[in-house]
């Protein structure tokens, strides 16, 4: 199975977000908690490498509690943190780190002390959560939101307060991922578009995936015999959840659906899909 997606307009978002972070005084960058090294883009990276920084382990109510402690000592080098964007608390605690990133980052660089408003620009891959972040920081839905990458299409600035704004940006990918690993477990957190991926190799590979590192979830959620093949297993889904199309036949299709869209909104447990390889 070959995973890849690049559509054109990521290639013109690459070369808008180098003009863009001239702008800026600091980047956000937030990452799946859940497959934090495969949702890091390092075209981003790269392109952020010379700015004040902060990661956000985004949706990390949704990972390994204990996964993501790894994770955070692993960017050590950087300022980490494990977040939820859905937490109304977090905003304050962002401003204050951004604030102090910056009087960080310009003292090391021997840079004159930061005046005026603090500008942030948020970045990430595809359906990362850069939108919720920044209606939590905005106190308002102010942007479109989606479990589905490609919501956000153009460069939009956002006001917070007098002192800080933000700048929302599309999610962006890079043109060939290192391993399939990285493709399936962005296929997995919904970070390419399910139109041009074959969702059953994708659930195979994500209960083959649960299978061997967290036993027991599958027949938590859907009461199946995890001894089974895979194939048997999305059927016993579709029994057990009454997916039946006519002439009594199990519907299959909508037991992938479901369990592919149940791991994504946490309803399988907290699932980290890899560790750091520095441990």
């Amino acid at each position: 199975m070959n995973i890849n997606w690049y559509p054109g307009h990521m290639k013109k978002t690459r070369e808008s977000l180098l003009e863009m972070s001239k702008l800026v005084d600091i980047v956000i960058e937030l990452i799946d908690a859940r497959a934090p090294m495969s949702s890091t883009n390092p075209i981003i990276k790269e392109i952020t490498e010379n700015k004040a920084k902060i990661i956000l382990l985004n949706k990390a109510d949704l990972a390994d509690d204990k996964v993501n402690k790894k994770w955070i000592a692993h960017f050590k080098d950087a300022k980490c943190i494990e977040f939820n964007a859905k937490n109304k608390s977090n905003v304050k605690k962002i401003i204050d780190l951004s604030r102090k990133e910056v009087d960080k980052y310009h003292e090391e660089h021997k840079q004159r002390e930061h005046f005026g408003p603090i500008k942030a620009m948020v970045v990430g891959i595809p359906n990362v959560g850069k939108s919720t972040f920044i209606n939590l920081m905005n106190n308002r839905k102010s942007l479109k939101t989606g479990n589905k990458p490609g919501v956000t299409k153009k460069n939009q600035w956002i006001k917070v307060d007098n002192d800080f704004m933000l700048l929302d940006t599309p999610g962006v990918l890079w043109p060939k991922f290192e391993s399939q690993e990285i493709g399936l477990n962005l296929a997995f957190i919904g970070s390419i578009k399910d139109e041009i991926l074959n969702k059953d190799d994708i659930a195979i590979a994500l209960i083959k995936f649960l299978k061997e590192h967290y036993s027991g979830a599958l027949n938590a959620r859907y009461k199946v015999n995890e001894d089974a093949t895979e194939l048997e297993i999305l059927e016993e889904i579709a029994k057990n959840r009454g997916f039946i199309l006519k002439g009594n036949e199990l519907d299959v299709y909508k037991a992938i659906n479901i369990l592919v869209d149940e791991f994504r909104n946490g309803l399988l447990g907290r699932i980290s899909l890899e560790e750091p390889l520095d441990e």
